[in-house]
């Protein structure tokens, strides 16, 4: 593994828009002086190269600003999304699923839209169709398409030389280990320090500061607003289509999966006792026993809430559960979230723990984000829709 500091550059057809990432072993940006003619900052204004460094592929150099975006994972489409560039998406993991997900969410959002249907679905991508799609950045991490494809060094360095670089991390999810010979050097980032990056990266250091101002307020206001540690739930998240086999993350890990949650200071309910991510039955959840429940993927098209509490209150085990008695389970949206539904999901679950602090949760079985009263909302949806539009 590189380190960031490290950059590899092949001359080839896109040497305009970039010079190089940290993919490769080799040193320093031989050729590119003359290519790139320097190096300048990152403005939102100007022309010239620019430089933008992430872990795992250190620096990458760019031209110009990415005009189309190869994505792997939704935290990766929503940061484009939230920059404005929502349109310029090529691919994302399960494009039809998580446009109606997301879609939930952007219905609160006034002038904004968003269309992510028919897109290619890049969970397993092959080479062959990165160069049908041509995409000007693949915003993804090569750590990641690693432990899941088994791709070599060589085909990330064969695509960045021969269609464009890779910028993203995704294993700042939950800090998971990098695949064999990515481990070395490997940083984790929190949600909003790679948003920030993938913001330069567009040269849209404007609409990122803009989005950072609401969520600055926002995690204000919660840190101003939490109840003594004694007054905290315990908690669990679970992520399951029908129950049959329930997935299980624990609510204080490190990483952005839980960067909803931490801020609350809830407890967990499994106190070390599992891993995040395990298949749990009924029984586990029962010895966990977590004063609340939220469900990955509530807001998911077709879910019907109610009927997944039912099956909960109707089992005799699950029954049990303090959190099924006392009808505490609440939706949430979606794993790899970004800075758009991040903030809605800070919202939520203020509301969904806290009521008597943050305003109460309204009533929701199915359909998008509920509207909540202006003067009851904990951030400006009108600022988040502004800054999407780039009306900054």
């Amino acid at each position: 593994m590189t380190d960031d500091t490290t950059r590899w550059t092949t001359p080839t057809r896109r040497d305009a828009l970039k010079c190089g990432t940290a993919l490769a072993a080799s040193g320093g940006l031989a050729g590119c002086s003359s290519i790139l003619g320097g190096e300048t900052d990152d403005t939102d204004s100007g022309s010239g190269a620019y430089t933008v460094s992430m872990s795992p592929m250190g620096e990458v150099t760019f031209e110009d600003p990415p005009e189309t975006v190869f994505t792997r994972l939704t935290h990766h489409a929503d940061m484009a999304f939230a920059l404005g560039r929502g349109d310029s998406i090529t691919a994302m993991h399960a494009p039809d699923y998580y446009d109606g997900l997301w879609n939930q969410f952007v219905a609160r959002l006034p002038g904004v839209t968003l269309d992510w249907k028919g897109l290619y679905s890049s969970w397993k991508p092959s080479k062959e169709k990165l160069y049908e799609l041509n995409s000007d950045v693949h915003l993804a991490d090569p750590a990641w398409i690693a432990i899941q494809d088994a791709w070599s060094r060589e085909d990330f360095e064969e695509v960045t030389n021969n269609i464009s670089p890779w910028v993203g991390n995704s294993l700042s999810d939950r800090h998971a280990e990098p695949a064999p010979g990515w481990q070395e050097g490997y940083e984790y980032y929190t949600l909003w320090e790679q948003f920030e990056i993938v913001a330069d990266m567009f040269k849209e250091r404007k609409r990122y500061e803009k989005l950072a101002a609401v969520h600055d307020d926002l995690t204000s206001t919660i840190e101003s607003g939490l109840p003594p540690e004694s007054e905290r739930p315990s908690a669990v998240m679970l992520a399951s289509a029908d129950l049959d086999e329930i997935y299980a993350y624990t609510v204080r890990n490190p990483g952005f999966l839980t960067a909803h949650l931490r801020p609350f200071g809830v407890s967990d309910a499994f106190d070390g006792e599992i891993e995040t991510n395990t298949v749990v039955d009924f029984e586990t959840l029962l010895s966990a026993d977590p004063d609340v429940i939220f469900f990955l993927g509530g807001f998911e098209p077709g879910t019907s809430l109610p009927k997944r509490k039912e099956a909960l209150r109707s089992d005799p085990v699950a029954s049990e559960i303090t959190a099924v008695q006392s009808g505490r389970m609440y939706p949430q949206g979606a794993r790899y979230q970004g800075p758009i539904l991040h903030l809605f999901q800070l919202e939520m679950t203020a509301k969904q723990l806290y009521p008597d602090a943050f305003g109460e949760w309204p009533p929701y079985e199915e359909g998008p984000y509920p509207e909540i009263p202006a003067a009851e909302r904990l951030f400006d949806r009108k600022q988040v829709a502004a800054a999407i539009r780039g009306e900054v």
